[in-house]
């Protein structure tokens, strides 16, 4: 078993080898060790100067001229195409804006749509974050389909003739699991369904290749690993083939063709305006804008090498620091099925992670009993991973 001097020295080593260590100075950032960027992301160092512009120029002295002058009219478009080569998107397919449950809804019900009145079917991740759930079943009820729940593997048989749309995460947001996005993808396309990806815990940790694998409709969260801050704008992605057929269940005047001819009957704009809905929330979204620039020159290629290795390394630290039995892990340990988190079992995991917060290490809990840390590989270093697992140990030591 590797000894604390052994795993610190080469934690040094791996920081001082590491080619997206410099990243980390674009963060504000402290002693503690940040876990819960799965959650919400560090806040990029120059963010505060930009929105302070936006504030008091763009909205104290130009004012309603900032529509167009500064760019606010096209906002959701332009930061969609910003977002677009994280996720592996050509421009033009992504916009920008209001948040995940409310894109969720509109991807869904848009894909019961264009799948047809044959199908009656919605298949849904069975292990999918609560509110993602919440919305299939109400679409399901207001569009008169049934809904099945079933979990990621069980998809291929499940589908079918009657499969109008399936509604999955590309990563468990308990467990860490990465689930196959290109063969899911490519078995509901052979089936005659819509997929809809729900990219919250991938996105900006990890390849996704919308374009490449073929998907349909995506949606995503931008305050986790894109560091947007709290309540950023998320971001609805329609693929190019499917735009015109696109119908969204939320039409509003900002997706209009003629958005300002104020007409009585609604016609769809074209691309990925089809799916706005109303006025933008510029303040928040522009701060997004700014936090993307943290992104400026890395390959997410080497995001994932990086991700890969801090969760490798955490878990190899665990086995030789934490007393045996105390944890068990319930992330993948196959690089082709784990994302960017490592999930932890543990008894009293509540009152741990509330000790390991007072003790400077910030991860969460998710009921009942998991510990969750989440590496954000632009900020997370391998010093901050080894010390996570010795101060862990040391919690349940006590």
């Amino acid at each position: 078993m590797s000894e604390p001097s052994e795993l610190g020295a080469r934690a040094e080593k791996l920081d001082a080898d590491d080619e997206l260590a410099g990243i980390r100075a674009r963060f504000v950032l402290d002693d503690v060790v940040y876990l819960d960027g799965n959650s919400l992301g560090a806040l990029p160092a120059h963010v505060p100067g930009r929105i302070e512009d936006v504030v008091r120029r763009q909205w104290g002295e130009l004012r309603i001229r900032s529509w167009e002058e500064s760019g606010w009219w096209t906002a959701p478009e332009r930061i969609g195409d910003r977002i677009a080569p994280l996720v592996g998107a050509a421009p033009g397919q992504i916009v920008v804006g209001d948040s995940t449950s409310v894109n969720v809804f509109k991807a869904l019900v848009a894909a019961v749509r264009i799948a047809g009145d044959g199908r009656d079917e919605i298949l849904v991740d069975a292990t999918t974050f609560p509110t993602d759930g919440y919305i299939a079943e109400s679409a399901a009820r207001m569009t008169g389909r049934t809904l099945r729940p079933v979990t990621p593997a069980e998809v291929p048989d499940a589908l079918g003739d009657r499969t109008a749309a399936v509604l999955l995460n590309h990563v468990d947001y308990r467990t860490g699991r990465l689930h196959d996005l290109p063969s899911l993808t490519a078995a509901v396309r052979a089936a005659g369904a819509v997929s809809v990806w729900d990219l919250c815990h991938s996105a900006g940790a990890l390849p996704v290749g919308l374009d490449e694998h073929g998907v349909d409709l995506a949606v995503g969260c931008t305050y986790k690993y894109l560091n947007g801050g709290p309540g950023s704008p998320a971001y609805l992605y329609v693929r190019h083939g499917l735009q015109d057929r696109f119908d969204s269940p939320l039409p509003g005047w900002n997706s209009h063709a003629e958005p300002f001819g104020m007409h009585r009957e609604f016609a769809p704009a074209s691309g990925a305006m089809r799916g706005r809905v109303g006025t933008p929330d510029i303040l928040s979204m522009l701060a997004l804008e700014a936090a993307l620039d943290v992104w400026d020159g890395v390959p997410v290629e080497a995001v994932r090498a990086k991700s890969l290795a801090l969760t490798d390394f955490f878990l190899e630290c665990v086995e030789a620091y934490v007393p045996a039995g105390r944890v068990e892990s319930v992330t993948p340990g196959a690089h082709a099925e784990r994302g960017s988190q490592v999930a932890l079992r543990c008894a009293d995991a509540g009152q741990v992670m509330k000790e390991l917060i007072a003790r400077g290490v910030v991860g969460d809990f998710r009921h009942p009993d998991v510990l969750r840390f989440g590496f954000t590989p632009l900020y997370v270093s391998f010093a901050d991973t080894e010390r996570a697992a010795r101060v862990l140990a040391d919690v349940l030591d006590g």
